[in-house]
């Protein structure tokens, strides 16, 4: 039974947190999970900002895009069509530590020849993290506590040259009851569903959020966006200084 406390997020596990997903299943699941960001405005919010971010970035000098957690590379896909639309010149950099994944994210992303795929599990291997400008970590952090999500954070905004852009759930009641609803008619697969609950528990406060901005010590700004989404966007060292 999945459980919900507006106290604590839920440390219940997801199902796709098996890095042995794989086969068919997995490839279902990966579409499903494409079509809850791209009917509920997850795509916008990322792209919006890494806009923020190169506000004084040249156009013509060429951007590093690394995807933390970045399943079947969804988010780079659209992140490169955003660049190309306003004239940006990217790299597409997408991690994740199931190497099933990776291999149907470079199977979707094949047109885009300037994207690349490497499995590290960036907790226990941080250091094999390809160079960036720019991280994103979208639906990611809630599959972690606190501790790690604070380290992580860290290092990557302390290794960026730009800064660092989270996507992530805000935990509501309502969200965790609509979700259910959303499910029954946009989503096939019975992971996809149980799981999309699970994240929503899993979720983030604003002051849960606040508290591990204060021990990372970043110029940051955090923004709730449609729909129950926080927008965290932290500016590197390099960039504030």
């Amino acid at each position: 039974m999945i459980t919900y406390s507006t106290k604590y997020r839920s440390k219940q596990s997801e199902i796709m947190d098996d890095f042995n997903l794989q086969g068919e299943e997995m490839k279902v699941l990966l579409s499903d999970l494409e079509r809850v960001n791209r009917l509920l405005g997850g795509y916008g919010i990322t792209c919006s900002g890494i806009e923020y971010l190169l506000k004084d970035w040249p156009k013509d000098t060429p951007v590093r895009l690394l995807d933390i957690g970045c399943g079947d590379g969804a988010m780079l896909r659209h992140c490169g069509d955003w660049a190309l639309k306003n004239g940006y010149k990217v790299h597409l950099i997408g991690v994740d530590a199931n190497p099933h994944i990776l291999e149907e994210a470079k199977v979707r992303s094949a047109h885009f020849r300037n994207s690349t795929f490497n499995t590290v599990d960036v907790f226990n291997n941080p250091q094999l993290l390809p160079a960036f400008d720019i991280a994103l970590c979208t639906l990611f952090l809630h599959h972690f506590p606190n501790d790690q999500i604070t380290s992580l954070l860290k290092d990557l905004s302390e290794r960026g040259k730009v800064g660092v852009v989270v996507n992530d759930l805000h935990r509501s009641r309502l969200a965790f009851w609509l979700f259910k609803l959303f499910a029954m008619v946009f989503i096939k697969t019975r992971i996809a569903r149980h799981d999309g609950q699970v994240s929503v528990a899993r979720g983030f406060k604003r002051y849960e959020l606040k508290k591990i901005s204060e021990k990372i010590n970043r110029k940051d700004r955090i923004r709730w966006k449609w729909a129950f989404r926080y927008q965290w966007i932290i500016e590197s060292n390099k960039t504030s200084s």
